[in-house]
């Protein structure tokens, strides 16, 4: 084998400055580092808020993998009650973060935070299988553009004090199918009912207008209908991934995709 040889000359002697020269060099480098912009400090704070017929419990998968990689989370518990109240609760909590934060939420959510996340506490937004309504929007219409599975059903009941919830009997085929039949039944026996007016309360300041946003698309969703989630983050110009096979309950079944996607924010939101 023919042995490859630089073709550079060697350095005979070592160069020596003069000493008013290397202070000057030594000067013009100290200026650079000085007048550089610092690097932004990671991002450590994550804020999880649920959606509709469900509580803050479904985010312990994802909830897990980002504290063992050093993060700090807090799962907001709205109480469904209003849009309103959902709002205040999130914004509750991001009064009591000590920095920058990253906004997460799941299905109904996303509306939640598009309205509290104008928050100066949030660097960016995350939505996982969620509404991401604009300025004057409701999500009641919104989906209307890309009407799901669920909507063409007659699994969503109401009480007759205005507030919906999912059939359990129906559960696990619209909101949960990637999951086992009895963790379905679990949540579909747990969920929380929503106050009907909640889906269409209509969006005033939208936070994706102003701030980065990320989108997960699951691709067998059948609550929220995957064009309109695929619409929603071209719209927004979101970072879009989307994950094979998952039902709405994606947080739940794929943690570590979910997990992924938030840390690549934490890490990229400015």
């Amino acid at each position: 084998m023919q042995q490859m040889t630089s073709t550079y000359p060697k350095l005979a002697a070592t160069v020596i400055l003069p000493f008013h020269r290397t202070v000057a060099i030594a000067a013009f480098f100290a200026l650079c580092l000085a007048t550089a912009p610092a690097l932004a400090a990671p991002i450590k704070n994550i804020v999880l808020v649920h959606g509709a017929w469900a509580d803050g419990s479904g985010w312990k998968g994802v909830y897990e993998i980002l504290v063992k990689d050093g993060y700090n989370v807090t799962i907001v518990q709205e109480p469904e009650t209003s849009f309103q109240d959902d709002v205040a609760a999130t914004k509750r909590v991001l009064t009591q973060q000590d920095g920058p934060c990253i906004l997460v939420a799941h299905s109904y959510g996303g509306a939640v935070i598009t309205e509290a996340g104008t928050d100066p506490s949030v660097a960016g937004l995350v939505y996982i299988a969620a509404h991401m309504p604009d300025a004057g929007e409701n999500e009641a219409d919104a989906g209307k553009l890309f009407p799901s599975d669920l909507s063409k059903s007659a699994a969503i009941k109401k009480t007759t004090d205005g507030f919906t919830y999912l059939d359990p009997a129906q559960f696990h085929a619209y909101f949960a199918a990637d999951l086992s039949a009895e963790q379905a039944a679990f949540m579909a026996r747990s969920q929380v009912l929503n106050a009907a007016d909640n889906f269409k309360a209509v969006i005033t300041n939208p936070a994706w207008r102003s701030k980065p946003s990320w989108m997960l698309v699951a691709a067998k969703d059948r609550t929220i209908n995957p064009d309109l989630e695929r619409w929603y983050a071209e719209r927004a110009r979101s970072h879009l991934v989307e994950v094979p096979g998952a039902s709405h309950s994606v947080y739940v079944s794929r943690p570590k995709e979910v997990a992924v996607l938030i840390e690549e924010a934490a890490t990229h939101a400015k």
